[in-house]
């Protein structure tokens, strides 16, 4: 089982970014396989749609630290450890910016990014960034073509209804050929859908310390899945998964190692990574909670 942890970025542990640096090369010595990032721009005072299906947004979001720069930390401070996303907000951004960062992102790493897209949940978020929020999906699908593009064709181009990327000269790739692995969150059908058609991994969630794991929280999506993508002449073996764990306050190293044990017994899942922004208060507790996270669990 691989087993990651998220990089400082939200909450307590945003206020000591200059500390971002060494939690990720002790977390790499400690055994971490991967280290995380994901994509928050607001925390609204009157949130029109809350976390999670709460009414209201977790306290840490209102410390937040840009997603890019922290993978450029962990990229140049770590030399074996993944670097993942999950998840950018893909519709945010241009496809041509975009590109541009994770390009450059994953050829400091020497080739370890992976590439984890979703939609957001936050009117809030899509007001600020000046996106219609309606045609989230239609826009991943379009940055997804247009990546492709950049990433594989020179010559690069891409036309649709909401991007758009002039004909390019796109000479510097990725250094993991032919690109970054692309996986995208979501359980909706159309988001299984979008998966099993063109992504090599799924993001799910789970909360330890809400309940105990439920193996059948993974594994029905991820059956659906694989079926849909053997319908689309896909290899359905070939779609991966990387399991976010996203611990309570009250949750423990134990709860916390029981889900991994369990993911592990009776589900495909052999990558996890633990969110530390509800556990710890500053980058040393963080690392002590992972440090005792990964003694437990191998």
């Amino acid at each position: 089982m691989l087993i990651g942890f998220s990089l400082p970025q939200f909450g307590a542990v945003a206020h000591q970014a200059e500390l971002v640096p060494e939690f990720a090369r002790r977390a790499e010595d400690l055994g971490a396989d991967s280290l995380w990032v994901g994509d928050r721009l607001l925390a609204p005072v009157r949130p029109i749609v809350g976390y999670a299906g709460a009414d209201t947004i977790p306290e840490g979001f209102n410390s937040r630290l840009d997603p890019f720069a922290l993978l450029t930390v962990a990229a140049t401070a770590t030399r074996r450890a993944l670097i993942g996303t999950n998840v950018l907000n893909a519709p945010w951004y241009p496809p041509a910016l975009l590109e541009r960062s994770l390009t450059t992102i994953d050829r400091l790493s020497g080739g370890r990014l992976l590439a984890g897209f979703g939609i957001g949940w936050s009117p809030e978020e899509y007001e600020a960034v000046g996106v219609p929020m309606a045609s989230r999906g239609a826009r991943l699908d379009e940055s997804l073509d247009a990546l492709e593009s950049l990433w594989t064709a020179d010559p690069a181009e891409f036309h649709g209804r909401h991007w758009s990327v002039p004909a390019t000269r796109a000479a510097l790739r990725p250094a993991r050929t032919p690109r970054p692995p692309v996986y995208l969150g979501g359980y909706a059908p159309a988001a299984l859908d979008r998966i099993a058609r063109r992504a090599d991994g799924w993001l799910p969630v789970t909360v330890p310390g809400a309940a105990p794991f439920d193996p059948a929280s993974v594994n029905g999506p991820l059956a659906r899945i694989r079926d849909l993508a053997a319908d689309h002449g896909r290899d359905p073996a070939a779609v991966d998964v990387v399991l976010r764990l996203n611990p309570q306050e009250s949750a423990t190293v134990d709860d916390v190692v029981a889900t991994i044990a369990r993911a592990g017994k009776e589900t495909d899942v052999d990558h996890v990574f633990v969110e530390l922004m509800y556990v710890a208060g500053d980058v040393e507790g963080a690392l002590d909670f992972a440090a005792r996270v990964l003694d437990r669990a191998r």
